[in-house]
């Protein structure tokens, strides 16, 4: 389906309204992590579960979809993190990219509904969200529910004050040190940038993968991958003391 154009901001927006509204109806802190299961199932009152899309040829590869007038979202059941806890940041990725759809998408698939039909069959779900795919370019659609997923779940100012709360100090990590270090433990190529030991803390915080949270870290200035001359007393982000564990 074609979409209106949206910006990042726009998107970072819509994000942020859904997390107020959850926080103000659900008196919710706003401490990660954000959880999107609530608001998936309490706040926007969606009928939310698992579902086995292998189980058929033509849904093979399938992470998630959306019945929109049926207020439905499934996920497949191979994301499912109480059975396989290494992928709990996939899991909530596709839950909130599934939100992002419903939020973002929504209005343009019920009017289309309001299209007169003359068969009564079982309804196909208005959006098939598949595993990406290598040098397959993803559609717009894809994309703003996508960053309306990074958004949702990193959001912002929580970013802000847990960096400045573990490693007490608002400035950016410098990191072209350590990822050519780790790419060179690792015989990484050129095109694969590992993630550092900042991403993989702060992901822990916020329950995504380490991966998507080195691109909203990047996306946030927070980590910078250009070198810099080191000053005097410069201290590496990843030697600063942690604090102390209540």
């Amino acid at each position: 389906m074609k979409v209106p154009y949206l910006t990042r901001e726009r998107i970072e927006d819509a994000a942020d309204r859904l997390l107020s509204a959850y926080g103000r109806r659900f008196a919710w802190s706003g401490e990660p992590p954000v959880p999107v299961e609530e608001i998936v199932e309490c706040h926007l009152e969606l009928d939310f579960g698992f579902e086995n899309f292998a189980a058929t040829p033509e849904s093979v590869g399938t992470l998630g979809a959306m019945w929109v007038a049926e207020s439905r979202i499934r996920v497949d059941e191979s994301l499912d993190p109480t059975v396989y806890p290494a992928k709990e940041g996939r899991y909530r990725f596709t839950v909130s990219h599934e939100a992002g759809h419903w939020e973002l998408h929504r209005p343009l698939f019920l009017a289309k509904k309001q299209q007169p039909s003359f068969f009564e069959t079982e309804p196909e779900p208005n959006i098939i969200c598949r595993a990406p795919m290598p040098q397959v370019k993803k559609e717009p659609i894809e994309w703003q529910a996508d960053m309306f997923a990074g958004y949702l779940l990193m959001p912002k100012a929580a970013l802000l004050h847990a960096w400045e709360d573990i490693y007490g100090t608002a400035e950016p990590y410098f990191a072209a040190g350590e990822i050519a270090a780790l790419s060179a433990k690792w015989s990484l190529a050129e095109d694969r940038t590992p993630t550092v030991g900042a991403a993989r803390q702060m992901a822990e915080c916020f329950h995504v993968s380490a991966q998507a949270m080195q691109i909203r870290l990047l996306d946030l200035g927070l980590i910078k991958v250009a070198d810099r001359e080191r000053e005097l007393f410069d201290v590496p982000i990843t030697t600063m003391p942690l604090p102390p564990q209540s």
